[in-house]
C-alpha cells in the first residue's frame, strides 16, 4: 500500500515538473518565456521565466544566452552574474509524506490498571501545484577561443546540448 502511494506520488510529481511552457519569447508581464536587455555592446541581461523546477528554467536561460551570442556574431559567452529565484522544492506538484509513530501509556480506570501501546503509519500527499520561477543571467560575449573559466560557455555546444540544434 505504501509503495503504491509513493509510486503514484512520484509519477504525479514528475508530471508537474513537465509543465514548463514551450521555449519562446515572453508574452507580457508575468508570462513564461525569455527576454533580454542589452547593457553594453558585449553585455546582456537574459531572463527566462517559467513554471516548474529551477533546473529546467535555468537551462532555458542558458539556451537563450547561447542563441543570443550566436545571433550577435560571437562564439562564446561568460556568465558574470546569475540569479535564480525559488527554492529547491519550488517545483510544486505532489510531495509524498510518510510518517511513523509509536505511543504507549498506562494508568488506572475504575480501580483497574491498564497499559497500552500502538504503532501508526501515515502517508500524506500534498499537492500545491507548480510554482513560478525565473533565472536571470548577466552575460559577456566574446569571439575566438573561449576563456578557461568555469562560467564561460561555447555557444554552439550549449545550443546543441540544450536544443539538439547545431
Amino acid at each position: 500500500m505504501i509503495r503504491a502511494a509513493v509510486a503514484i506520488a512520484a509519477a504525479l510529481s514528475l508530471g508537474a515538473c513537465a509543465s514548463l511552457a514551450p521555449y519562446g519569447p515572453q508574452r507580457g508581464p508575468g508570462g513564461q518565456g525569455f527576454s533580454e536587455q542589452r547593457i553594453e555592446n558585449d553585455r546582456f541581461r537574459v531572463t527566462y521565466s517559467g513554471v516548474g523546477a529551477p533546473g529546467p528554467v535555468a537551462d532555458m536561460a542558458l539556451l537563450r544566452a547561447a542563441e543570443l551570442t550566436l545571433d550577435q556574431g560571437h562564439d562564446w559567452f561568460e556568465v558574470t552574474q546569475r540569479y535564480i529565484d525559488g527554492r529547491p522544492d519550488s517545483a510544486g506538484g505532489v510531495r509524498p509524506n510518510v510518517s511513523v509513530g509509536y505511543g504507549s501509556g498506562s494508568g488506572r480506570y475504575g480501580g483497574r490498571r491498564y497499559s497500552s501501546s500502538g504503532v501508526g503509519v501515515g502517508v500524506g500527499l500534498n499537492f500545491s501545484g507548480p510554482s513560478p520561477t525565473s533565472t536571470l543571467l548577466e552575460i559577456r560575449l566574446g569571439r575566438g577561443a573561449r576563456p578557461d573559466d568555469r562560467e564561460a560557455y561555447d555557444a554552439r555546444e550549449v545550443r546543441y546540448a540544450l536544443s539538439g540544434r547545431e
